[in-house]
């Protein structure tokens, strides 16, 4: 191993190598050539901070060394790092130190609005606000009404639950585009946990909160009748309370998650995953709602299969649909679907989107109330919407316990699809958003409504797609629009008692043209990528066939499977000269490249761990035709081994292994070095840092040298940790390259240097 210190300094310092053909400038540099390096980056790819940061950094370095006026590269001494307890005496100190400014600053923090409004330019900003706020409260408040239909509450609910979600986003969000409110899917998982409970407490699931009934739980137009005592607790009263429960769980889960900087979770469900799990959801809603497109009254079903079963009982009550519902909602979905298509269409023409379900909702409540659809066809309308608040009261404790799990999944996919939502257009307009308060906002927007009879919300897409089309500058506008739903609240709610829910049903399924557009995309993710495109499929088809709950425990199931076999079969292959190049690359994907003579340059594309060693020691042992594992035991056997038992690589005898001069033997398998470019290697375990150490055990028995060329901070670290590069730093200068182009030289240089010492004898 001298010899290879020797080589390598030899390189490092910028001696000749006329034995190896190549001149000094192929592999050194000067001062001034380095100097060149930097100037493209500091003329035009830095920003003036960068240049700033890098201008300090380059300061604050001493001079680089030079040896026979070469540069050496010198690393630098790392520095000494705290033990654990005196780091977290450091951080608890540095967290209750309370001051005036840390705690005007944890106020900022906590509540955006604070900071953001003392910059507001009303001049360029406050237009757009008025205008999309004014636009959004128009469409919230038909969609509240519509998506109560899902969440099996009454309409007052769903209000109460976009008022104060616009209020408390607007205080505590670091978007400044998206719109925080009722969405589809959460509505659609929190009507199944209140179906459930409301089974478990002996009411009948099949009978929707709108409409008249006759349990005794019709409403009054005053708000005192809206929540009743324990003893005379009808349907309504205990379905909001299995919501508000079930809210403050999942925001309770989404502020802790905030607390504990674990915004980071979200994203672990990727994208494919959330477009699968909405597009099954949607199915899932479309089902749900196809009742009330006919007009039909059947079961609702609970449960794996709850799909397939809804539909055969729609099947089995075709018959006894109801002819006006089903005129109703022919008529109201070809005008729903036209009018979106046509907005689509020429959106680029129009300032402000046309409210088209607010136009529809008026349209057919009149229709509805004047032509007394409702006594003289037995058409199914909302019902009595009171007006004003009701008090606020706390959830049920016991109710909480027994949904606990359920929000676990709601708070999951409130958060995946907020904080995705939020970084998506705040990369598409020029500004950053901060993931674990947008947890804390969204949490904010579940755990505080949820005493005053609000449900799960989160951020919509095409709410928000709605308000930047619109103008909006800031979450101002999210005030307006709150302002709007104030009003229907305290005034214009009543006025939508005759409204058919075959009208809202339509709504509803409109809404959902996105997510099943989805699945026109899956042919090219599948031409992208396979295992995201099965992800996408398992997630939805799970969603359908299962539950949505099911679904999305699926989609994580396939996605870190999918990860896992990515990691566990990468892509291996020998590595090749690019002409007289420094660079290297695949021999087998590339033609003229030339394979450096007797060193065989590896590549794993992938990092090194217990699930993949075996799947690198058989990639690396079939490229280079060598099984370097037997090879070494049949050496340490001694000559009395057979032909019989020599190794066998892809059918190619490698023959018997000698002991005699170092030159021999290398040669009886073709190449005396082995280079791993670990440039793609993530990082590496305990079980990948034994193969490592294994493997040169073995090439080393052989006679065959193992170099490691751009191993990145964090493996070096590993390697110096296991025990693999030795205690010395000469024995890490023998191992370690900063390029494959350097450790193949080096290897070369060694090979004459052998050959001199072997001719001198």
């Amino acid at each position: 191993m001298g010899v290879v210190r020797g080589a390598r300094k030899r390189y490092l310092s910028g001696e000749p190598a006329e034995a190896s053909g190549r001149s000094q400038s192929d592999w050194r540099f000067s001062p001034q050539q380095s100097l060149d390096i930097v100037k493209p980056y500091r003329a035009g790819q830095l920003s003036q901070i960068g240049q700033r940061a890098w201008s300090d950094r380059m300061d604050a370095s001493p001079e680089p060394q030079q040896k026979d006026g070469t540069l050496v590269l010198v690393r630098r001494q790392p520095p000494v790092s705290q033990g654990l307890l005196e780091t977290l005496k450091a951080r608890l100190k540095q967290s209750c130190t309370c001051s005036m400014p840390c705690a005007q600053a944890l106020v900022q923090n906590l509540f955006p609005a604070i900071h953001w409004l003392r910059q507001y330019r009303p001049k360029e900003y406050l237009a757009g606000d008025v205008m999309s706020g004014l636009v959004i409260g128009i469409i919230l408040v038909p969609q509240a009404i519509a998506y109560s239909l899902l969440a099996g509450l009454q309409p007052i609910y769903s209000l109460y639950t976009s008022f104060f979600a616009n209020l408390i986003y607007f205080l505590m969000g670091t978007s400044r585009h998206v719109n925080v409110g009722i969405f589809s899917l959460l509505c659609l998982m929190v009507g199944q946990v209140v179906d459930r409970e409301l089974q478990f407490a002996g009411f009948d699931p099949s009978q929707d909160s709108l409409g008249h009934r006759d349990n005794g739980t019709t409403l009054n137009n005053s708000t005192t009748t809206l929540v009743l005592g324990l003893q005379d607790c009808g349907r309504d009263c205990h379905a909001i309370r299995i919501a508000t429960a079930l809210t403050l769980v999942t925001g309770l889960y989404q502020v802790l998650m905030g607390v504990l900087r674990l915004g980071f979770v979200s994203t672990y469900l990727s994208q494919p995953l959330l477009d699968g799990f909405a597009m099954g959801a949607s199915v899932t809603i479309l089902t749900s709602q196809a009742k009330h497109l006919l007009g039909v009254r059947i079961p609702r079903h609970q449960g794996p299969g709850m799909v397939v079963r809804t539909w055969l009982s729609l099947l089995q009550s075709v018959g006894q649909a109801n002819m006006c519902d089903m005129i109703t909602s022919a008529v109201c979905l070809g005008v729903l679907i036209a009018a979106k298509e046509l907005s689509d269409r020429y959106r680029h023409c129009l300032k402000v989107p046309v409210p088209t379900e607010l136009l529809v909702i008026v349209v057919a409540t009149l229709v509805s109330h004047f032509g007394q659809l409702h006594t003289r066809f037995g058409s199914s309308v909302a019902g009595n919407i009171p007006t004003g608040f009701v008090a606020p009261q706390v959830p049920d404790p016991k109710i909480m316990w027994r949904v606990s799990l359920d929000a676990m999944s709601l708070a999951l996919v409130g958060s995946a699809f907020s904080i995705s939502l939020a970084e998506m257009f705040a990369r598409s307009h020029g500004y950053s958003v901060q993931a674990n308060q947008e947890l804390l906002a969204v949490g904010c927007c579940n755990v505080l409504p949820a005493f005053f009879h609000c449900f799960a919300t989160s951020a919509a897409l095409s709410k928000t797609l709605v308000k930047i089309a619109t103008g909006c500058q800031t979450q101002l506008s999210s005030v307006v629009s709150a302002a709007v739903v104030l009003l229907v609240l305290l005034v214009l709610a009543p006025l939508f008692r005759d409204l058919q829910r075959c009208v809202l049903a339509c709504i509803i399924v409109v809404s959902l043209r996105g997510a099943l557009r989805k699945v026109k995309d899956l042919p090219q993710l599948w031409w992208l990528s396979p295992a995201d495109a099965l992800v996408w499929v398992a997630t939805a088809a799970t969603c359908v066939l299962v539950s949505t709950e099911a679904g999305l425990l699926a989609g994580l199931f396939f996605s870190l499977l999918s990860l896992a076999i990515r990691t566990q079969r990468p892509r291996a292959a020998l590595l090749a000269r690019i002409g007289d190049s420094t660079f290297y690359e695949d021999a087998s994907e590339f033609e003229g490249l030339l394979p450096p003579p007797e060193v065989r340059v590896f590549r794993f594309t992938g990092p090194l761990y217990y699930a993949n060693k075996d799947f690198f020691l058989r990639s690396l042992y079939s490229l280079t035709g060598l099984d370097a594992g037997h090879s070494a035991t049949r050496k340490e056997k001694g000559p009395e081994v057979g032909v019989s038992d020599r190794n066998l690589v892809d059918g190619k005898d490698m023959g018997s292994v000698s002991s005699g001069a170092g030159l021999v033997v290398p040669l009886a398998f073709g190449f005396h070095t082995v280079v791993i470019d670990c440039a793609p290697l993530l990082f590496l375990d305990v079980a990948g840092m034994a193969t490592l150490k294994d493997l040169h055990r073995d090439y080393r028995a052989l006679d065959i040298t193992l170099l490691l060329a751009c191993c990145s901070p964090s493996v070096r670290d590993t390697l110096r940790k296991g025990g693999f590069l030795g205690e010395d730093q000469e024995a890490e200068d023998e191992l370690l390259f900063p390029s494959v182009h350097s450790a193949v030289e080096a290897a070369r240089a060694r090979r004459e240097e052998l050959g001199a010492a072997d001719s001198a004898f």
